[in-house]
């Protein structure tokens, strides 16, 4: 295929203006009637590839994550020119399922659900049908989210592990806080746990330790700082941890050790004594919202963390409504390595009332259009645009992304 051939119609919803009932989603069950005729006619699977403005280093489990990533993607066609676009690492055979089928059948707008061959990767379909119902994705997910969302920088890695970095590693710390500061961020993740791997274990906590020391020296006490050890200590060693680097004010420590409810109450119980307001996060391995049940029923942890990508807007959604049965308990989707998934999560945040924060794994592309996202003073603000609000710039679509298939109706 020529990808210059392929020519996106106008990504702007097409249709009768929608009026009447005072209930939204009376108005969009109107809405989908009048689309009963519009049909998909065409699927596109593409790669699209992303980019940092710096190298980012090691975790405690895994070695040098580099500048680059790339997001698996879904392109929509349909009848009428409306189209749509999402992450989707479905394969051809459950996408071409999709051709020839109403655009809006997918759509249980009472469950708030996409009963499609896609299954959680329905992303696009959720952006087709924010198009045809000149509705943003974050408004057919229930809307009740403040109209902006915190956020955070999540690729502080270990950058002082990196061979280039051995002799200037605190100034290059400081020039990435500041970064993140002239990014909109007033909010990072640190990565710690450096002794499990990659430094013996006394110097690799003692390293964690300083790193965080020296960003609160930095960056000043209005900023935020969380931590992620990816597992990278045991219950003792997040405690010794925590004697020193607790009184930095942390705001949340993520996956200090394998997640076991009798652990992470500890962890609080240890949070509690110390007159702390750091909040306890694990849960990014999690498969399914269920696996969080007995976390919640013991308020074993504060905020759950469920993969974006990995569980769609769905599932997030239960793990909301899950997390909603004991008061207090937020929910901050985990994403690295796609910009996607960033986007997700603003709509979420816009969506339930009981969102921590988004990680921003800060990605960039000249293939998308975001206009109306920002990120301001430590908030990301959403348009109010239909779908996602993303647009292709097609001369990019053309020259930069590689097409994995093209399934026509």
């Amino acid at each position: 295929m020529k990808r210059r051939d392929f020519l996106a119609s106008s990504l702007a919803a097409t249709g009768a203006a929608i009026g009447g009932a005072l209930d939204p989603f009376a108005r969009i069950a109107a809405a989908a009637d009048d689309f009963a005729d519009v049909k998909i006619t065409r699927v596109v699977g593409f790669d699209l590839l992303t980019r940092r403005d710096k190298l980012v280093g090691r975790n405690s489990r895994l070695d040098v994550h580099g500048d680059r990533s790339m997001d698996r993607m879904l392109r929509i066609s349909t009848s009428s020119g409306v189209e749509a676009l999402g992450p989707c690492r479905a394969g051809e055979e459950q996408v071409a399922q999709l051709l020839g089928r109403p655009a809006l059948s997918f759509f249980a707008r009472d469950e708030r659900r996409m009963n499609s061959p896609l299954g959680r990767r329905s992303t696009a379909l959720w952006d087709l049908a924010g198009r045809l119902l000149e509705k943003p994705v974050y408004e057919l997910l229930g809307g009740a989210g403040g109209e902006r969302v915190p956020v955070y920088d999540g690729s502080i890695y270990f950058m002082d592990l990196l061979p280039q970095r051995a002799d200037n590693w605190r100034d290059q710390l400081r020039r990435e806080i500041d970064a993140a500061r002239a990014d909109g961020h007033r909010a990072v993740k640190v990565k710690i746990g450096r002794g499990k791997r990659w430094m013996e274990r006394a110097a690799g906590d003692a390293r964690d330790i300083e790193v965080v020391q020296l960003i609160r020296a930095h960056a000043g006490q209005d900023f935020a700082i969380g931590v992620d050890a990816n597992n990278g200590y045991d219950l003792a060693g997040a405690r010794r941890f925590l004697s020193a680097a607790g009184p930095l004010k942390i705001a949340f420590v993520e996956e200090m050790f394998p997640e076991t409810v009798e652990d992470c109450l500890a962890m609080k119980a240890f949070i509690a004594e110390q007159g702390w307001q750091t909040k306890v996060a694990d849960g990014e391995s999690q498969r399914a919202p269920e696996a969080f049940r007995l976390f919640v029923e013991a308020a074993a942890l504060d905020v759950l963390q469920g993969d974006m990508k990995h569980f769609g807007f769905e599932l997030i959604l239960a793990e909301a409504a899950l997390a909603a049965e004991k008061p207090g308990i937020l929910v901050a989707p985990h994403n690295w390595g796609s910009l996607l998934g960033y986007y997700m999560q603003l709509h979420v945040g816009r969506a339930i009332d009981n969102f921590y924060m988004a990680e921003h794994d800060p990605l960039k592309t000249d293939v998308l259009r975001a206009d109306g996202y920002t990120r301001r003073d430590g908030y990301a603000t959403v348009p109010d645009r239909p779908g996602l609000g993303l647009a292709i710039d097609e001369a990019k679509f053309a020259d930069d992304v590689k097409i994995n298939f093209d399934l026509r109706a």
